[in-house]
């Protein structure tokens, strides 16, 4: 079932444009500025590549890896502090539509019909849902498409300059090289800007949903004269931590790190 992920468009579409996208730059770019026999060729084709391989593996596993499924089994604690405070009680956590117990940070996608823990956001790009078991792999798939992206913007742009005079002269291969330029930095810019969103998000341990739900409550307390501080917010290095894993040396692994977290039950702020 999770493999047919992999048959909708969008996810096609995504494949397709990061097959472009290497073979340009090392066909391209790479070979008309140094040459891809050269020593300084190699270690550019050695680098793109390794950052390519990186992006499909983080993708295959944002469409592969179940988001996080709340079990049937799974019954609210009534007596628990993180209980206590949250939306009048249990019955305001109940979902309308799967007729069970979620567990906070917990939503319904109306497209996967189902709660999904920690739920950020329904991704039509990975055909799959963003959430507590997957979330760490998009946030690096976007990483490193990012940075591979930049890095091809910078081998095209020295292309450009070492052969410049030679593009001059021939009107198609200049075009071609003009809606390359257009192409990488337009994609490095809605990139960057996804990256910078997410690293936003994960500096004040929030999920996409929770951000603008919070929006109402920073009005009310700044409106009362209070300040704001989210729930879920520790700290930025605990917040990291609670995403990219424990181990600094893991975390640009893009396999999903099991924390204190269980995706169920979470560490409020209150509490660091």
């Amino acid at each position: 079932m999770s493999c047919r992920r992999f048959f909708s468009i969008p996810v096609l579409s995504v494949i397709l444009v990061m097959g472009l996208v290497y073979y340009i730059t090392l066909f391209v770019f790479i070979d008309d500025w140094v040459g891809l026999r050269s020593s300084a060729g190699k270690l550019n084709a050695l680098v793109f590549t390794s950052l390519a391989s990186l992006c499909i593996f983080s993708l295959s596993i944002c469409v592969l890896l179940d988001p996080g499924r709340v079990p049937s089994s799974y019954a609210p604690d009534v007596e628990s502090s993180s209980w206590s405070g949250s939306h009048n009680g249990t019955e305001a956590r109940k979902c309308d539509k799967c007729f069970a117990y979620k567990p906070l940070r917990t939503h319904h996608c109306r497209v996967c019909r189902r709660c999904v823990l920690k739920m950020d956001h329904h991704c039509v790009w990975i055909n799959n849902c963003v959430g507590y078991a997957n979330y760490k792999a998009f946030f690096l798939l976007v990483f490193y498409a990012t940075v591979a992206c930049i890095y091809s913007t910078v081998l095209l742009v020295c292309c450009v300059f070492k052969n410049g005079e030679s593009y001059a002269g021939n009107v198609p291969l200049k075009t071609f090289m003009v809606a390359c330029g257009v192409f990488m930095i337009g994609l490095s810019i809605t990139l960057g800007t996804l990256l910078g969103w997410h690293i936003y998000l994960i500096a004040h341990n929030m999920t996409t949903i929770e951000h603008y739900d919070s929006k109402r409550a920073l009005w009310l307390a700044r409106k009362s004269g209070q300040s704001y501080r989210h729930q879920f917010d520790r700290g930025v290095y605990k917040n990291i931590t609670s995403v990219l894993g424990s181990n600094i040396i893991k975390w640009l692994c893009p396999t999903f790190t099991r924390n204190t977290e269980d995706g169920i039950n979470f560490s409020a702020s209150r509490d660091s």
